[in-house]
């Protein structure tokens, strides 16, 4: 009996009256682009197939191999250990194949793909689209959206995006990911709250209760950002609650620096503010916390010569953020 995954494919015995045999083309290349991208509806939406039509081709090459390919996950498919070892088998070959078939059309002629890239809302506004401005003018076709690292990462298994700028490493083997770059962050204030704590020597002398009852301003209720500065710089718990929450980090530095109150920032973002006077760095630790960004290639993506660029100029920009 067959059960049925969320992602539409069937656990398949390995069928022992089938004996294997020559696999027809069509049916390596939808392989290959499950075990690519880890999911059927992903392989479906690249190929521009239905994900009955990818699954139905996925049973018709288990049969012919004799054996299963894909174990289900709670998303998407996991290969077998024969299924990695036919992929490493076909994806030359099939590269080629495709590089050959795509040149039978003019360089010149050929309709561009647009690069498909997400990430949080502030990195994306201040830094990656800033630093891709020169390849868009070039003729680079960009697409992009913004969001939080956990769905996005989702939406790059299922072929929504090529690039993800992520704040923590994706789990699993299926995804590329290089460190990008390290925000810092930094505690800070409108410069009459910063003379009511006294100081960074009084901070430091007395601990962070010198900031009691002065309001918070931060992303979101549970205090995810305060909260980790609180564990790494003073060794204890934040127990507050926030005055003003706003899920933009620009939003919490613009109600900073009017005078809202108080917050954890990436120094990246109040750089100018903190360099200008219109914000005050509270505390100086010698090790600040820091949160290291990576740039995620979704499998198969390299197709598109343009999703290379845009990751290599992002490689080399970074250096510098």
């Amino acid at each position: 009996m067959r059960n049925k995954n969320p992602d539409g494919f069937a656990e398949l015995g390995r069928p022992a009256d089938v004996p294997p045999g020559p696999a027809d083309l069509n049916l390596l290349r939808t392989f290959l682009a499950v075990h690519r991208s880890g999911s059927f509806t992903a392989a479906a939406r690249l190929l521009g197939l239905s994900q009955p039509a990818v699954t139905a081709q996925m049973r018709s090459l288990e049969r012919q191999v004799g054996r299963e390919l894909f174990e289900r996950l709670p998303r998407g498919v996991a290969p077998s250990p024969y299924a990695n070892e036919l992929a490493a088998r076909v994806v030359a070959p099939l590269d080629a194949l495709a590089e050959v078939t795509g040149d039978t059309v003019p360089a010149g002629e050929r309709p561009a793909d647009p690069v498909h890239l997400a990430g949080p809302a502030e990195l994306m506004c201040l830094r990656v689209l800033p630093a891709l401005a020169p390849i868009v003018a070039d003729g680079l076709l960009l697409r992009a959206v913004t969001g939080l690292t956990d769905p996005l990462l989702d939406e790059l298994r299922a072929g929504r995006h090529d690039l993800v700028v992520a704040t923590t490493r994706p789990r699993g083997r299926a995804l590329s990911a290089v460190p990008l770059m390290d925000e810092e962050f930094v505690l800070t204030a409108a410069p009459h709250w910063a003379a009511r704590t006294g100081g960074p020597e009084d901070l430091a002398a007395r601990g962070p209760g010198v900031l009691h009852g002065l309001p918070l301003v931060t992303y979101a209720e549970d205090l995810p950002i305060a909260r980790r500065y609180w564990r790494h710089v003073f060794g204890r718990r934040l127990d507050c609650r926030a005055a003003v929450t706003v899920p933009d980090l620009r939003g919490v530095l613009a109600a900073v620096v009017a005078g809202a109150g108080f917050s954890v920032l990436p120094r990246y973002l109040c750089a100018a503010e903190l360099a200008s006077g219109a914000l005050v760095e509270l505390y100086a630790p010698e090790d600040p916390p820091i949160n290291t960004a990576y740039l995620v290639q979704r499998p198969g993506s390299a197709v598109n010569p343009q999703v290379a660029r845009v990751r290599d100029l992002l490689i080399e920009a970074a250096r510098a953020w």
